[in-house]
């Protein structure tokens, strides 16, 4: 039987990109793998795997009775719906522990670093096993994705020397650059339908037996976003109502400014107001420095729905 190697629902390039090297890795050392994906990917991972020639991880969503390695998550809303009747081998992540459990011990690697594509190079060097050239270039991506090139709070010296090391073994002289040519992509919204941009890299959290689903846009010039933003508030209240949620927002985020605009929908604003100091104005505020999901706003979110 061979191991399923999966990232999270929604997938973003740190949960592709994961999938694809775990799968790599776990083949090298002898363990028949392959690596699969929850849903369709977006713009700038496609990006990634067609800049450096890799083919997309297998679509599927079923694991029951089968072997599993989770990448970039341990939070059950995330992982597959049937992953409590699959046989968990180990997980590899940087956000916080979430609520996933398993019947037997397994393979653990979480690390309080910006990128899980971080933590996988530091299995293949633990493994002393190659890292092709192609696959170093989108590992480096993935990374400079999730931490923002750099100016994540998230981002750590772990995650600068991974991709230093990475950018030499893809050949890449200017990291930064290709960072921001990502960025582009990313920041290339026009004709795009609205439900796919507030889709395109949303998570659903279980806060205190509250659903609350967050999304996130980075890009490098918020101007994008000024003919689209009562739509964009417009779908959050439809997606609230649809999926049964307490609050939805959205993270416009700016790279350059270093900030981002929060779009809010929800049943208790007070509480989305007392997170994080502010006062929203027509369902949004703009907050600076503001720039991580993981770091930034669900810790006080939770905190709120707490008590």
């Amino acid at each position: 039987m061979a191991l399923n190697v999966i990232g999270h629902k929604i997938p973003d390039s740190d949960s592709i990109v994961g999938s694809i090297s775990v799968a790599y890795l776990k083949n090298q050392l002898g363990v028949k793998s392959t690596s699969c994906k929850q849903g369709d990917i977006n713009p700038e991972t496609k990006f990634i795997l067609e800049k450096f020639g890799l083919e997309e991880p297998v679509t599927k969503t079923s694991f029951k009775g089968e072997d599993l390695f989770i990448v970039d998550t341990t939070d059950l809303a995330l992982c597959p719906d049937d992953v409590l009747d699959s046989n968990v081998l180990g997980v590899v992540d940087h956000h916080k522990l979430g609520d996933l459990t398993t019947s037997t011990p397994l393979e653990a690697w979480i690390r309080p670093v910006g990128c899980s594509n971080t933590i996988v190079k530091e299995m293949f060097d633990h493994y002393k096993v190659d890292i092709p050239k192609d696959l170093a270039g989108a590992m480096m991506c993935a990374i400079l994705s999730d931490t923002v090139i750099f100016k994540s709070p998230t981002c750590t010296k772990e995650d600068t020397k991974a991709v230093k090391e990475l950018a030499m073994i893809a050949g890449i002289d200017d990291p930064k650059a290709l960072g921001m040519e990502m960025f582009m992509i990313k920041s290339a919204v026009d004709g795009t339908p609205i439900r796919e941009l507030v889709m395109r890299d949303f998570k659903d959290f279980d806060m205190s037996g509250v659903k609350v689903g967050i999304g996130q846009l980075e890009v490098v010039d918020l101007g994008v976003f000024d003919k689209m933003k009562d739509d964009l508030l417009s779908d959050l209240a439809l997606l609230k109502e649809e999926g049964g949620r307490d609050s939805v927002l959205l993270l416009l985020t700016d790279i350059m400014r270093e900030g981002s605009e929060l779009l809010v929908a929800s049943d208790n604003p007070s509480k989305i107001e007392s997170a994080f100091g502010v006062k929203l104005s027509d369902s949004k505020v703009w907050i600076d420095g503001v720039l991580s999901r993981k770091k930034q706003v669900v810790p006080p979110l939770e905190m709120v729905f707490r008590g």
